[in-house]
């Protein structure tokens, strides 16, 4: 591959890539020649995706008007003819330029790029596959806690303007530190008996953070040193089932049955078959049907359930927050 040079390069001037997988897609659900608006939509512009993971629009977005400026450059493609070209950065040349038009201050005016003089195709599709099918490898959810807790409690990093750097949900970075915390004085102590640490069982002390699965804990007169032994012992296995600890405890059959044999065996005291209308439902049908229902709450009866997170509805509820946000995320193709 030729040589690049590093340059600042003017916002405005450069050529978004119409050959870019998301943009090809729109062009070929709506028709060529796109005007920048619509490749502004394909790249992810204006989606109010709160829910996403930090490498969401949304999120890479705040990280970079938080960081007033990119740590990666793109990679611009500059033709004979002189037009300059984005190969990879198309979204951050969109982000840019979506400052520039919203008047957020900084220095949107120019952006950092490393450019190429003339790429074959076969340079540009390599310079793509590194990028976005092999790319860095990403950290695991345990690292990436262990990261955030060293940053907070460590460097004492102020938590708002770690929340601004990671462009994410303080509830989620907050639950990430706590657990890692958590693991780390529980766990560890658990394993040192008998076992080695086992990083991917991280995901049980995330979902330990809802208030409602603590609480279910000291209600039973269970410490977390125990909670991290039925993790230890795969008692807890799926690791999503910690979010079925406060029924399966206030169940006296499921909870012998889970300190015996698991919370999967334990769940099935708990999950009752649905009623025949609702098995003869689509799930489509059942989804619009719940968003309607969930929509027709009251005040009265959503403050009733703020006042007793236990209630088993509030349980359901939450449980099927994490369900449907799982799903979401693999729809979408994001880390889960």
């Amino acid at each position: 591959m030729a040589a690049f040079r590093y340059e600042m390069l003017p916002t405005t001037t450069l050529e978004l890539d119409t050959t870019n997988p998301r943009i090809r897609k729109w062009i070929e659900m709506y028709g060529p020649n796109p005007t920048p608006e619509q490749i502004h939509l394909a790249l992810g512009v204006g989606t109010a995706d709160t829910e996403s993971s930090s490498t969401t629009f949304a999120s890479l977005r705040e990280s970079i008007k938080t960081n007033r400026g990119l740590i990666n450059p793109i990679i611009v493609n500059r033709h004979p003819d002189g037009k300059s070209i984005v190969v990879e950065g198309n979204t951050r040349v969109a982000i840019y330029r979506s400052f520039i038009e919203d008047n957020v201050p900084g220095p949107w005016e120019t952006i950092p790029a490393l450019v190429h003089e003339g790429l074959a195709q076969i340079e540009i599709d390599a310079i793509r596959l590194q990028a976005h099918l092999v790319g860095p490898r990403p950290w695991d959810p345990y690292s990436k806690a262990k990261y955030l807790h060293h940053l907070r409690n460590v460097d004492n990093v102020p938590f708002n303007q770690l929340v601004d750097l990671c462009g994410g949900r303080r509830k989620e970075l907050q639950d990430y530190i706590d657990a890692y915390a958590d693991m780390e004085r529980h766990y560890r102590k658990v394993i040192q008996e008998d076992g080695a640490f086992d990083a991917t069982r991280f995901s049980a002390f995330v979902e330990l953070q809802k208030p409602a699965v603590k609480q279910a804990l000291m209600k039973n007169d269970f410490t977390l040193d125990e909670f991290a032994r039925w993790v230890d012992q795969r008692l807890i296995d799926p690791l999503n089932t910690v979010r079925l600890l406060p029924r399966i405890l206030a169940h006296p059959e499921a909870r012998d049955v889970f300190l015996e044999d698991g919370a999967k065996e334990a769940a099935k005291l708990i999950d009752l078959p649905p009623s025949a209308p609702a098995q003869a439902l689509s799930l489509e049908d059942l989804a619009r049907t719940l968003s309607q229902k969930i929509n027709q709450l009251s005040w009265k009866e959503v403050e009733r359930l703020k006042d007793n997170p236990t209630h088993s509805l509030a349980e359901h509820l939450f449980e099927l927050e994490e369900t449907v946000r799982d799903i979401c995320k693999k729809i979408r193709d994001e880390e889960v």
